[in-house]
């Protein structure tokens, strides 16, 4: 019977690059949000804005994720 000898994620590695995907996920949202408010004077269009660039941001983080948490 031989041992599978892969390289697996300790808990801190797992929280870590977890927190990296949440900043990288939610800041450009939330700046767009801010942004669009700030120079509109619009809380509905920031919010929408917002939400438009969470939701991209989302499709691209399979691929990040992908990066980040994959060992070698």
């Amino acid at each position: 019977m031989s041992e599978d000898k892969s390289p697996k994620l300790t808990k801190r590695e797992i929280m870590i690059k977890g927190s990296i995907m949440a900043v990288i996920t939610t800041v450009p949202s939330l700046i767009t949000f801010v942004l669009v408010w700030f120079f509109l004077d619009d809380v509905m269009i920031g919010a929408i804005a917002g939400g438009i660039v969470h939701f991209i941001a989302m499709g691209f983080s399979l691929k990040i994720a992908r990066k980040l948490l994959v060992t070698k």
